[in-house]
C-alpha cells in the first residue's frame, strides 16, 4: 500500500492491507509575521502571513520510513513539529494509530500519546543541556512519564539505552561537551528511545555531522528500526541519505508536496520537474565528464509566493495554465504528482 494519500484526504485502506500508523490530512500552518500593531497603523500596512505548510497529506505504514526532501525553507521542519505537537495546525490534522493526535495532545491522553511519538532534532550541539550529565539527559523522559522509579533501575535503563546506540554505560557520567557531534546525536537517539516510542520524527538528524559519521548514525537508526519495528518520518535535503534510509519519498516545495512515490520509483522515474532538477544535481560516479545540472533559480519569497504553481518561475515546462492555476496532487501511475505538464503529458 502506498504512503501517498489523495489530495482531498486519506482514503480507506484496502481490505487486508496494513493499516497506516500515521495519517496526515491537509496539514497547514500559517505564521503571523506582521510588524507590531502600532508600526502597521502608522505605516498603513496590512498583516503579513507566512504559509509555511499548505495542505500536506501522506500516510506512513507501521515499521516504514517516509522521507521528506526539499530545499531549505520549504516547510519540512514545520511538518515535523506539527506531527509531534510542538505546533498546532492552522488547518487539517494528523491521526496516529486511528486517534486524532492534535485533539489528544490537549487532553489527559496527551501524555500517553507523547510517549509513543518522539523527535530527534537537527543540531546535536543545541538539543542537549550542557549543564546536565548524560545520565540525567537520557533519564529525563523516564522521570517525566513515570516509566521507572528507583535510582538503580533508572541507571540500569540508561546504560541499556547507551549500549543500544553504540556507546558505553560508562559514558553516563560525562557532559555533552566531552563528546563529538556523532556521539551527541547518538545520545539524542538514546533519549528519544527512552519512552519506547513507536514513531520517531527525525528532523535532519545527520546534516550537522561529517559524512563518515553520518553513515554510522544512519546505520544505527536502520538497525534500531529493524529490532524495534520503529516507524520514521525522516526529513533531509540530502538525496543520498534519503536513498539509504527511506521506503517512500515526498518532495516538498514552498510548503506543498509536489511528488510522492516509492523510493525506487522516484529515483528511477522522477516525474515532477523539481524532482528531476534535484536528482540531476547529484554527482554520478559513473558519469565522468557529464556536465552536472545545477538547481536553477532561487526559491521564491514565501511571504509573496507566485500565483498558480509555485514552481512555475523556475520550470522549463511552464505555460499560462501553470502561472494561473495551482495543480493538485494526482495519481500518475505509481506516483502522485502535482504538475500540469505531467497531467497533460507534456513531459
Amino acid at each position: 500500500m502506498s504512503a501517498a494519500v489523495m489530495a482531498k484526504g486519506p482514503q480507506p485502506s484496502v481490505a487486508g492491507a496494513a493499516k497506516p500508523l500515521v495519517v496526515a490530512h491537509d496539514l497547514a500552518k500559517t505564521f503571523d509575521v506582521s510588524a507590531p500593531w502600532l508600526n502597521r497603523v502608522l505605516e498603513r500596512k496590512p498583516r503579513t502571513l507566512l504559509h509555511a505548510v499548505d495542505g500536506v497529506s501522506f500516510e506512513i505504514e507501521r515499521g516504514k520510513t517516509l522521507a521528506l526532501v526539499g530545499e531549505s525553507g520549504c516547510g519540512k521542519s514545520t511538518v515535523a513539529r506539527l506531527l509531534v505537537g510542538l505546533y498546532e495546525p492552522t488547518r487539517g490534522g494528523m491521526h496516529f494509530d486511528g486517534q486524532d493526535a492534535h485533539a489528544a495532545f490537549k487532553t489527559s491522553d496527551g501524555r500517553k500519546l507523547r510517549k509513543r511519538i518522539q523527535m530527534i532534532f537537527q543540531d546535536p550541539y543545541a538539543s542537549l543541556n550542557p549543564r546536565w550529565i548524560v545520565e540525567d539527559i537520557i533519564a529525563e523522559p523516564l522521570h517525566e512519564h513515570g516509566i521507572l522509579s528507583g535510582k538503580d533501575a533508572i541507571k540500569a535503563r540508561v546504560g541499556e539505552l547507551l549500549q543500544s546506540v553504540g556507546l558505553s554505560p560508562l559514558d553516563m557520567v560525562k557532559y555533552p561537551h566531552q563528546f563529538s557531534g556523532g556521539q551527541r546525536q547518538r545520545i539524542s537517539i538514546a533519549r528519544a528511545l527512552a519512552t519506547a516510542p513507536e514513531f520517531l520524527v527525525c528532523d535532519e538528524p545527520t546534516s550537522a555531522l561529517d559524512v563518515s559519521v553520518q553513515a554510522q548514525v544512519l546505520n544505527i537508526m536502520k538497525d534500531l528500526q529493524r529490532e524495534r519495528g520503529l516507524t520514521y518520518l525522516f526529513i533531509s535535503h540530502n538525496l543520498a541519505v534519503v536513498r539509504h534510509v527511506s521506503d517512500q519519498v515526498g518532495v516538498m516545495y514552498l510548503g506543498r508536496l509536489v511528488e510522492l512515490a516509492d523510493k525506487a520509483e522516484l529515483f528511477a522515474r522522477p516525474r515532477h520537474p523539481y524532482t528531476r532538477m534535484l536528482l540531476d544535481a547529484i554527482p554520478q560516479m559513473h558519469a565522468t565528464g557529464r556536465a552536472r545540472t545545477p538547481v536553477q533559480g532561487e526559491v521564491p519569497n514565501p511571504l509573496n509566493p507566485p500565483t498558480g504553481c509555485a514552481f512555475h518561475p523556475r520550470c522549463p515546462h511552464a505555460n499560462a495554465r501553470c502561472s494561473a492555476e495551482r495543480p493538485a496532487l494526482l495519481n500518475t501511475g505509481a506516483a502522485r504528482v502535482a504538475c500540469h505538464a505531467v497531467e497533460e503529458g507534456r513531459i
